[in-house]
This record gives C-alpha cells, sequence and structure tokens, in this order.
C-alpha cells in the first residue's frame, strides 16, 4: 500500500508536470557534484564523474556521509514538490484503497487432513495465515505477519512451508530489504518457536518426508545462492550437510519437490543451461541422482510419476518439448509430446492421474490435461474470452479429482476457479470484490499487432474507456519489460482504473526479450539483439499514435528494474515522444555494472546482456544504450525515478547516478 502510496504521488505529480509543461515554483533540486574518475577498457577511456556514489564498502551498510547526505537531500526534495500536491495524491490513494476488499480471503484449499487459506483484516497490509481439519474443527492461525511486521521499518515473508505431518511451521522474513532472510521454525500445536534459526537464507525450504529436517539455501558474500542444505531440527545450522555446491559463479541453486512428493530437487543453472538432482525425500543423504550433465544452452526441469521422468526441455526447440526417462537410466529421453512451432510449452506438472501441460499458442495461455495412456487424446481448457490469463493456481496435493485454476483478463477481475476433471465443468469459486463497485461495460479491450522498423509484427494489449476517442487527443499510459524471458501478462487491475475513469488508455507493449510469444521472443531481445526491444516499444507507441490512440508528449511510460534499463534507452533515443517517464529501480548504469563481477548479479547476468570485460564487441553494443552513458545535453520530459538503498538487484547507485547525471546534463527546466 505504501509503495502504491509512492507511484501514484508520483505518477499525479509527472502528469501535472506534462499537462502544464512548466510547474508552480518548485524548491531546488539537489545536486550531486561531479568528481573525476575514468578507467579504460578496451582501448577507451570511460568518464564516470558520478562514480562516488557508490559508497565504499558495499555490499556492508552504507556509511558514507557524503552519500547519505545526497539521498536524504533528494528525499527531502521529493517530500517538499510533492506537498503542495498532497490532497491530489491522497485522494488517489484513498480512490485506490476503496477497490480493495480490505478484509479479503482467499478460497481454501484441503491439503491433507487440512484447508488452508490466508487472509486480511480490514485496515491491514499483511496475510494472516490460516488452517482448520477437514473433518471439522476450529480456525487455527498459523503465522500473523501484521503482528510480525509490527514495529518494523520494512517486512517481507519469505519461503512458507508447513512440515508433512502438519505439527511445524517453517519460515523466512527479511526486515531490512537486502532479501537475506532468517528461517524460523514454529511448533504449531502450542505456538512456541524451536531454537533453530538460520540467517542469511536465499531459497525455499522443503522438507524431508519424516517432517524431522528440510532442505534450504544460503546466500554467500556475494548474494548468490551457491549451495543446497540439509538442516535437521535440533542440530546447529553450522553443522548442516551440504548436499550440493555450485563452483560456476554465474550459477544459482535452487530447492524443490516433485508435486508427488516423493523426490526432493536440486536445480542449479544460469540463464540458457541448467542441471537437476534428485534426492529420495525419505533418504536426503542419499547419493544425489543426476538427471543430465549440463550442456551449454540447454535447459530443463523434471517430473516423476510412478518411477518414470517427465522432463521439460528445449534441447531441440526454443518452443520446448516433453521426454521421458525411466528413474534407473534418467540420461536416455524418449519423446512423449513433440515441439511446436506454435505452441511455447512453459510448463508441466505430474499429477497421480493426469499430466497438466501449461504453455501459450500464439500468445495466448493455454491448459492442457494429458493422461499417462498416451492412446487417450488430450484436451484443452475453454476460457469465456478471447483474451486472458490463466493457468494452474493452488493444487498442493497429488492425487485430485479437480484442478483449482487463476483466471483475468484486462476487463474481467481475478477469478478462481475449479474444474472437474471428470465432467469439464469450471465452477466459479471466487470472483475479486471492488467495493468501490465495477462495471465492465465501462470499459474496452484490445490486442493489436504493430510492425516494428524491421518488419516483426509485435503484439500490444490495450485497455481503454469505452468512450475513449481515436482523433489523437487522448492520453496513453504504455507499460513495458522485455528481458529475461518475462512475458507481461495482460492482466486486471484495481489500480490502473485511476487511469481509466480519468479518460487515459493503458496499454502493455509485449516487446521481444520477454517470451510473450515463445522462447525465440526473448532471445530476440537479448544479447547481440537487445536493441531490438528499445526499438520495438518505441514502434509499437509509434503505432498506436498513426492508430489515433493517442500524440506524441500525451504518452506516460513506466519501466521497473530491467523496464527502468528500457525506461532509459527510449527517453535517450526519443524524448520527445513522452509526456511522463516513470522509472522504478531502474538498472541503467548498464556498462558498470557488467563491468564489474565483484557484484552480486553480475556473472550470472552475462548469458543475458553480455560480457563485456572479455567481449569487446558486448562492450561496444552495451556502451551504446547503457542509459547512464549516453545522456545528452537536450530536453528530457519530466520523469519519477525511485531507488532503494538495500536492493541487491538494482544497487541504489544506479538510479542515484542516473538522476545526478540528468540534472546536470539535460537542458530543460
Amino acid at each position: 500500500i505504501e509503495r502504491a502510496r509512492t507511484q501514484a504521488a508520483g505518477f499525479s505529480e509527472a502528469c501535472a508536470a506534462s499537462t502544464s509543461h512548466r510547474m508552480t515554483q518548485l524548491p531546488e533540486p539537489p545536486r550531486a557534484e561531479p568528481r573525476p574518475h575514468h578507467y579504460t577498457r578496451h582501448g577507451v577511456r570511460i568518464d564516470d564523474p558520478w562514480a562516488w556514489l557508490r559508497a565504499p564498502g558495499y555490499p556492508a551498510p552504507v556509511e558514507d556521509e557524503d552519500v547519505l547526505g545526497y539521498l536524504n537531500a533528494e528525499n527531502a526534495y521529493y517530500e517538499a514538490v510533492m506537498e503542495a500536491r498532497k490532497p491530489v495524491a491522497d485522494a488517489l490513494f484513498a480512490e485506490m484503497r476503496g477497490r480493495i476488499k480490505e478484509d479479503d480471503a482467499s478460497v481454501p484449499q484441503k491439503d491433507g487432513d487440512w484447508l488452508y487459506w490466508t487472509d486480511f483484516e480490514e485496515g491491514g497490509e499483511y496475510r494472516r495465515w490460516w488452517r482448520k481439519p477437514v473433518a471439522g474443527g476450529e480456525d487455527q492461525l498459523l503465522l500473523d505477519e501484521p503482528k510480525l511486521a509490527q514495529d518494523k521499518e520494512y517486512f517481507v515473508l519469505g519461503a512458507f512451508s508447513v512440515s508433512p505431518d502438519g505439527r511445524l511451521l517453517a519460515y523466512a522474513i527479511d526486515d531490512s530489504g537486502a532479501e537475506r532472510f532468517e528461517i524460523r521454525v514454529k511448533e504449531l500445536e502450542t505456538g512456541e518457536l524451536l531454537p533453530d534459526t538460520i540467517p542469511g537464507m536465499l531459497s525455499e525450504i522443503v522438507w524431508t518426508a519424516d517432517s524431522k529436517g528440510f532442505l534450504y539455501g544460503l546466500a554467500n558474500e556475494h548474494w548468490r545462492t551457491d549451495n543446497a542444505r540439509w538442516h535437521k531440527l535440533g542440530d546447529d545450522p553450522a553443522d548442516d550437510v551440504e548436499l550440493y555446491h555450485e563452483e560456476d559463479d554465474g550459477w544459482r541453486v535452487s530447492v524443490g519437490e516433485t508435486q508427488s512428493r516423493k523426490w526432493l530437487v536440486i536445480s542449479a543453472g544460469d540463464h540458457v543451461t541448467s542441471e537437476v538432482y534428485l534426492l529420495p525425500a525419505d533418504n536426503p543423504g542419499a547419493k544425489p541422482l543426476l538427471v543430465a550433465a549440463r550442456k551449454p544452452g540447454r535447459e530443463y526441469d523434471v517430473e516423476e510419476h510412478d518411477g518414470t521422468l517427465f522432463i521439460h526441455t528445449n534441447d531441440i526447440h526454443t518452443n520446448w518439448r516433453l521426454v521421458t526417462a525411466s528413474i534407473d537410466d534418467p540420461g536416455n529421453w524418449q519423446e512423449r509430446i513433440a515441439p511446436s512451432d506454435d505452441f511455447y510449452m512453459t510448463g508441466v506438472t505430474c499429477f497421480a492421474d493426469f499430466l497438466l501441460i501449461e504453455g501459450r499458442d500464439r500468445g495466448l495461455d493455454q491448459v492442457e490435461i494429458h493422461r499417462y495412456d498416451a492412446s487417450i487424446a488430450p484436451h484443452r481448457i475453454v476460457f469465456p474470452e478471447a483474451s486472458y490469463v490463466a493457468g494452474e493456481g493452488d493444487n498442493p496435493e497429488y492425487a485430485i479429482s479437480k484442478l483449482r485454476l487463476s483466471y483475468q483478463s484486462m476487463v474481467t477481475p481475478g477469478t478462481v476457479y475449479d474444474y472437474d476433471l471428470a465432467t469439464g465443468e469450471l465452477e466459479t469459486l471466487k470472483v475479486q470484490e471492488i467495493p468501490s463497485g465495477y462495471d465492465a461495460s465501462k470499459y474496452g479491450t484490445e490486442r493489436l499487432e504493430i510492425e516494428a522498423r524491421d518488419g516483426t509484427m509485435v503484439p500490444v494489449s490495450i485497455v481503454y474507456p469505452a468512450d475513449f476517442p481515436r482523433d489523437g487527443t487522448g492520453k496513453l499510459y504504455l507499460y513495458g519489460y522485455g528481458a529475461y524471458g518475462h512475458a507481461v501478462a495482460p492482466g486486471f487491475s484495481t489500480g490502473r482504473m485511476s487511469f481509466l475513469d480519468r479518460g487515459v488508455a493503458f496499454a502493455i507493449a509485449h516487446i521481444r526479450g520477454g517470451d510473450d510469444l515463445g522462447q525465440q521472443w526473448y532471445h530476440d531481445g537479448k544479447l547481440e539483439k537487445r536493441t531490438n526491444s528499445f526499438n520495438d516499444f518505441v514502434d509499437i507507441a509509434k503505432g498506436l499514435i498513426e492508430r489515433g490512440f493517442t500524440a506524441p508528449g500525451n504518452i506516460a511510460i513506466c519501466g521497473r528494474s530491467a523496464g527502468g534499463e528500457l525506461m532509459g534507452a527510449v527517453v535517450n533515443s526519443d524524448p520527445d515522444l513522452w509526456g511522463v517517464v516513470v522509472a522504478d529501480v531502474p538498472f541503467v548504469d548498464v556498462l558498470n555494472t557488467m563491468l564489474d563481477a565483484s557484484l552480486p548479479l553480475t556473472p550470472g547476468e552475462w548469458p543475458e546482456w553480455g560480457n563485456p570485460i572479455e567481449d569487446r564487441d558486448a562492450f561496444e553494443l552495451i556502451r551504446s544504450y547503457s542509459p547512464y552513458d549516453n545522456v545528452e545535453a537536450k530536453d528530457y520530459p519530466p520523469m519519477f525515478i525511485s531507488g532503494g538503498l538495500n536492493d541487491p538487484r538494482v544497487t541504489y547507485w544506479e538510479p542515484a547516478k542516473w538522476a545526478a547525471k540528468l540534472r546536470a546534463t539535460k537542458t530543460d527546466s
């Protein structure tokens, strides 16, 4: 909610700036002085006069007085600018909150002898976690997040896992924002905390079958999870068994389990290659079973059913396929479902009586039911709209007769279904309630395709007021991400209605770099093809202008993290198109970050962006688009930029350096 307040305030401020072009008298912004600093790579001199904003000793807490002084001055400037606009921000915040059912609860779901669900108290900002016996009995409060978060400046719950016997809860919390979690274990009958406490964790928590221990992973000094560990309840965590250790700095390790819970899964990989090991859940000390040794460019994940492995892999096609292998001969793969040029297979889950296959057909979500008897034809679940977001919901059990699904569209609130596997009927369990009211007929939605400059047709999803003009006078909010193979789903948002009800259309640019149209769509927006993502975004904006949705200067744009890099690139290339730019925790100091192998994420990011340390071509390409390095003396539109002091993904100095350079370089007021 606080994040919503900040973003609403920032956006209302930027909108006001865009409309009037010159605002009422503003306080003087802070100026971070440039200090001479340069280095040479590949024979090229790079000047970086704001390098000093990276405090020495990172990742130790920032204590440098100059750095903290500047960051505090930026916060004070924001507060001073927003003071006069506080009534507008507060009104937007109240409006957005009025669409949220504050005492909302999830649909209970059975797992063993219990029904589990979460809820919010009215006015609460954190969940409470509940259960009750399936056979009947009192509700039991498992975890009270509001109580845990009380009096803390920051709080987030990470992993949450109940033991197989239902007696214990292992959970992890972060109260600094550094994403280094502390594991705690609670005895559910008494509510007492066990002495088992493990700091520095960054993973899931997966119980062993006997409920006497669990698997997890620790973050190393570079904030990389390079290990899988086994903790036995009552033991000193310092004595925990390291089941697996990854030597490659660019790889990460995760832990999980198969749907049957017979096997514990240790997965290692980077952005392009993976390797999976299996351990019996009832014997985690056994020698890990390697499914298939790493092969550059091959990714796979594993499920299991009755001694057969079901392996989802991209080994021969970017849209993936499904192969099987015996648990006794895991490397001998036999094709079960061939790859398709149209259907992008995104996931496979093995239930007791059927296979669940998820994917996208020409960008549209599909859910398929396959029987283990291959002679029985599979079928797709049919949903009620032509454009939507759908997928597997919460299905913790292995043997089920009804499949829990989630569903929404740009005009349909979030919906929870149960799909009856015997009858094929969809049962609506819950539709997101909007207390202040909602009338879908007030809005229209379309999925368009716009031609990019290289001839590629790029999709865009758009929702707008029913009476939205098509004469170029309308205002448009355009969102994009375009990295890491992450598709931006055209889902529902109550906060978005504040724009729609003021006549603003909202669009999602499904640019290359995400996997919206398959894994090749992702590959076509990374490494040497990275600029396709930026070009697609600009070309979608121009295409929407040509279609009468808006005009140059009437477009607000937003991106976060890698999407913030997108914002920085397109505001450098086409500043006149945008009326407002919202860049949340933006990855904008790309060249310097990718040249620094000591940073937590850098080695693992080279398969995504390129390695400018060793590759001169990668160095030159990144240097050509890195937003910080390409700020120029010209007019820029109003911009809202945020950063997080303890953010381990996008370090705080990236947005800080960018803002400082923009203020020192740009020619507008």
